[in-house]
């Protein structure tokens, strides 16, 4: 069901390596490579960081905003569409009761890594400085999280699938703290109606009304016709249109594709995420992800390079809340409310796991990086706090060797693939 292991393998390679060059550039020549993240490409442009001047306002763009802002708003374009499928089709990986215990352990890997972060705040008395990076910790990095869960567990045990599954509803839950909580500007809620029309109208008019026509015709001509002659250029007009009502409206433009993805005409099952054998289906979304794919693993050794070049001299309080609320906070909560939901509600758990593996599942799941150092990168302004938020998301790969410990230590049997 989850052929994912080439494409993860490159991705990571390709993020870790970005991440590196990063983290080796800005300890050796930190000069030049502040000056390349904050490179201005265009002042006074219609999309960009908004920047108040003379009782005015002015957009400019930079690199970090380019890679930020506008192309990771196709990585989590594709994140949303697992998220989508996963929820809507009817053998999807998050409806029924299978999904009922992931989903409630989810819960507690998000709430117990907000726990401690906020707890060791308080008793160190930083809060008020560090209050608002509380959503850092919360991050799973999907991809990590996998290459890991498949070297502690084995490709074959359930404990892998349910890691997914809880990946995948941590995506969710930190898609929608992003769009509530991380505003990046006065908020202009009218200008959501600009995402909401192209969203609509993309649908109503490339969507439906073909498939309405189609209606007791088998060879569907008109379907057909709008997916091989208009193609995806609808929906990425409809993509730029809702990508820029966010940047108005003052939520962050990175979701602004959101909107777009349950439009798209979508097969109706799902082998699972980045799954190979999804490239055999011919329904215009999964066509969309497929090429979107490998651009997506350039945007992010950008990303990388753009988001970890942290100081090593950085490294400071909000390091240790960050990474204390992923390695202590979120084994604590997989556990725990995964076991009450699996053994006081009664859910159960997939054949083949057991109570102790949750704690592994949890380590990790621990691993924060891609998406807690985008959350660090707008949770704080640039300067020492930010980068020391950034470094805790960068040592939780350590998470990666305390799960191999943990696995030792609870008996984990790995399963292959026969």
């Amino acid at each position: 069901m989850y052929r994912v292991w080439n494409y993860v393998t490159t991705y990571s390679l390709l993020l870790i390596g970005g991440a590196l060059v990063a983290l080796i550039w800005a300890n050796t020549h930190p000069d030049s490579y502040h000056d390349l993240v904050h490179r201005v490409l265009i002042d006074n442009f219609l999309i960009g960081t908004l920047e108040h001047e003379g009782g005015g306002t002015t957009r400019t763009l930079t690199l970090h905003f380019l890679v930020n802002d506008v192309l990771m708003a196709f990585f989590f374009a594709i994140a949303a569409k697992e998220v989508w499928e996963a929820v809507i089709l009817e053998s999807g990986s998050l409806r029924g009761s299978k999904a009922v215990t992931p989903l409630i352990a989810t819960a507690g890997g998000m709430l117990g890594p907000v726990a401690v972060y906020l707890a060791l705040a308080a008793v160190l008395g930083i809060l008020g400085d560090v209050h608002r990076g509380w959503a850092i910790p919360t991050a799973t990095d999907i991809a990590f999280s996998y290459l890991v869960g498949r070297m502690v567990f084995g490709a074959g045990h359930p404990a892998v699938r349910f890691l997914l599954l809880l990946a995948i509803a941590d995506d969710a839950g930190g898609l929608i703290i992003l769009a509530i909580f991380y505003p990046t500007g006065d908020l202009a809620p009218q200008w959501l109606l600009l995402s909401l029309g192209a969203a609509v109208g993309v649908f109503a008019i490339f969507n439906w009304l073909p498939r309405r026509l189609d209606r007791g015709n088998q060879l569907r001509p008109n379907s057909t016709w709008v997916r091989k002659k208009l193609s995806f250029w609808p929906y990425l007009l409809a993509g730029c249109l809702s990508w820029f009502g966010f940047q108005e409206a003052g939520i962050h433009p990175a979701l602004g594709l959101l909107p777009i993805v349950p439009t798209i005409p979508h097969a109706d099952r799902a082998f699972g995420i980045f799954a190979e054998a999804e490239e055999h289906l011919t329904d215009l979304l999964n066509w969309m992800e497929h090429r979107l794919k490998y651009p997506v693993e350039f945007v992010l050794f950008f990303f990388g390079l753009l988001n970890a070049g942290v100081e090593f001299s950085a490294i400071g309080a909000p390091t240790w809340l960050v990474l204390l609320g992923l390695v202590v906070g979120k084994p604590l909560g997989i556990a725990l409310f995964g076991w009450f939901a699996a053994n006081i509600l009664g859910l159960g758990l997939p054949e083949g796991m057991r109570n102790t593996d949750l704690v592994v599942v949890g380590c990790v799941a621990a691993i924060g990086f891609t998406v807690a150092l985008f959350v660090a990168s707008v949770a704080f302004p640039a300067g020492a706090v930010q980068d020391a938020a950034k470094m805790g998301a960068l040592f939780s790969f350590g998470a990666a060797l305390i799960s191999i410990v943990a696995g030792k230590l609870f008996g984990v049997r790995k399963v292959e693939i026969a």
